[in-house]
């Protein structure tokens, strides 16, 4: 019979088409287990006559270093003691008194200045004050002049503190100074005074300079100003570890108090 006939052709067509979506299950079911994710779009298929261009990639710009000035360690200076208990200063050559200095300083160490010119009966000295590089003019008659052969280099990107003679490398020694934040100002400066610190980790000698940190305007009492001293903790010597003061070992720092007069001239670059 037809109908008899049929059945088993309808049975055939049945489980072949279940079998069809058993297996489009499994692939989906691989699809979403092994994480294919969204498919993305292949690129249109391009003419053989026109190239293919891969963008060449933007170079990252590399970030360019301050330069570092180069070593100023004059083989000879001249420093003036002063005489009296005090000191006139002039804003310009041979011109009005604009400020006094007391000398011995209110650290009790005496006024020593260096001199950076001079015309005349007039010297051009450094300043222990701010803007950095401060300049005034002074009488001859005031002071007492004296050289030195001496001279200090620190280097901040090396952490060093090198000491020159006569315009030669004498002694390299490992040093710390400024942080990123606190960093040691760059210039041309001098040593003012010598102390033995009554503060805890400042080491045996501290060296004022005539230098001013450009970020703090006051820090420990005191006005800011840079110091080139010992310390307690040795185990940062040779990194940037400072407010903008330089640290040596205390052996080092001792062996530079014994050495250097006021008025030394110090270049940090």
């Amino acid at each position: 019979m037809p109908d008899s006939i049929n059945v088993p052709r309808r049975r055939t067509i049945l489980i072949v088409a279940a079998a069809v979506v058993v297996c489009a299950a499994i692939v989906v079911t691989c699809v979403v287990i092994f994480g294919r994710g969204p498919a993305v779009a292949e690129p249109a298929p391009t003419s053989s006559s026109t190239p293919v261009v891969t963008p060449e990639p933007t170079p990252t710009a590399t970030p360019t270093e301050e330069p570092v000035a180069d070593v100023h360690a004059p083989a000879e200076s001249t420093v003036a003691a002063v005489i009296g208990s005090e000191v006139a200063v002039s804003a310009e050559l041979g011109g009005a008194a604009t400020q006094s200095l007391p000398n011995p300083q209110l650290s009790g160490a005496p006024l020593v200045l260096l001199v950076t010119a001079q015309d005349g009966e007039w010297l051009q000295v450094q300043l222990a004050q701010r803007p950095n590089g401060s300049l005034g003019w002074v009488r001859a008659d005031a002071v007492q002049l004296s050289t030195t052969s001496y001279a200090l280099v620190v280097t901040t990107s090396t952490n060093t503190l090198d000491l020159y003679e006569g315009g030669e490398l004498r002694q390299s020694y490992p040093a710390a100074t400024g942080t990123g934040g606190t960093p040691t100002p760059k210039g041309q400066f001098a040593i003012t005074e010598l102390l033995a610190p009554t503060n805890s980790g400042y080491g045996p000698y501290a060296y004022g300079t005539t230098a001013f940190s450009d970020v703090l305007n006051s820090y420990g009492g005191g006005p800011g100003q840079i110091g080139l001293h010992g310390t307690d903790d040795e185990g940062s010597i040779g990194s940037d570890a400072s407010h903008g003061c330089v640290r040596m070992a205390n052996a080092d720092i001792t062996a530079l108090a014994q050495l250097l007069p006021l008025g030394t001239p110090l270049q940090v670059r």
